[in-house]
């Protein structure tokens, strides 16, 4: 038996868990990725992390249902507009906004790695290039930790170790994730950076004008890197 320890790594198919899942196998852990469907529209997320958690080596991968009534007012859930070609710099909440997502999969991933004796969860939040959302800021990690310590049997015992939430993405510029994964040689051309990727004969279109696209344009074109991503995607 593997005597490495264990992490529970959240996959969406996009290119910053891609990068944080190579970054974990190559810190020595063995990785068990977790993707969520929740209802949302861009559903070809769900077979790309199927190829990313594959190709990252993850030691499995579980695709875990929740009740999509519970995610409403969104534009990645409801038939509402995804933003297209809006400023960046706007400070406020976009529609793309999903009603405490990254509370409900942490707080999942945390009763996963708890039941697992895995003391470590990573997550590819990014506070640099965020378009809005108030969850994925540091602040909002060291407050989820401190309560996921305070009310799991894993944080009150003293003979097992606290519960902690990696975000080794979290200070890093687009252009400085699309460079480490490079560095680990990450397949960018099996993720999905879209809010409203198009049908293709072989995956998908991404439409090049949400802010998911933008940001991920801008920074491969900052790094000096073509991006094979942006053509028809192979699930």
């Amino acid at each position: 038996m593997s005597k490495k320890p264990i992490a529970v790594v959240l996959v969406s198919g996009g290119m910053d868990s891609a990068v944080v899942l190579a970054h974990v196998v190559s810190e020595g852990y063995d990785a068990h990725a977790i993707s969520f469907d929740y209802g949302q529209r861009h559903r070809i997320e769900l077979e790309l992390a199927k190829v990313v958690a594959s190709k990252g080596k993850a030691v499995l991968h579980r695709v875990i249902k929740l009740d999509n009534s519970a995610f409403q007012g969104s534009a990645l859930t409801d038939d509402i507009s995804v933003p297209k070609d809006r400023p960046l710099n706007i400070e406020e909440i976009p529609v793309t906004y999903v009603p405490a997502r990254n509370l409900v999969f942490l707080s999942i991933a945390s009763a996963y790695a708890e039941s697992i004796e895995a003391a470590d969860i990573f997550i590819g939040i990014n506070a640099v290039d965020y378009s809005g959302y108030p969850d994925c800021r540091p602040e909002f990690i060291e407050a989820f930790e401190r309560a996921v310590n305070l009310g799991t049997r894993t944080g009150i015992e003293q003979d097992r170790p606290s519960i902690r939430v990696h975000c080794p993405l979290v200070d890093l510029s687009k252009a400085q994730i699309v460079k480490r994964g490079i560095e680990l040689g990450v397949d960018f051309g099996a993720t999905l950076s879209c809010y409203a990727p198009e049908p293709a004969a072989n995956g998908c279109t991404p439409c090049g004008h949400c802010d998911a696209c933008r940001l991920r344009a801008a920074g491969f074109a900052e790094a000096g890197v073509e991006d094979f991503g942006l053509a028809v995607l192979g699930a």
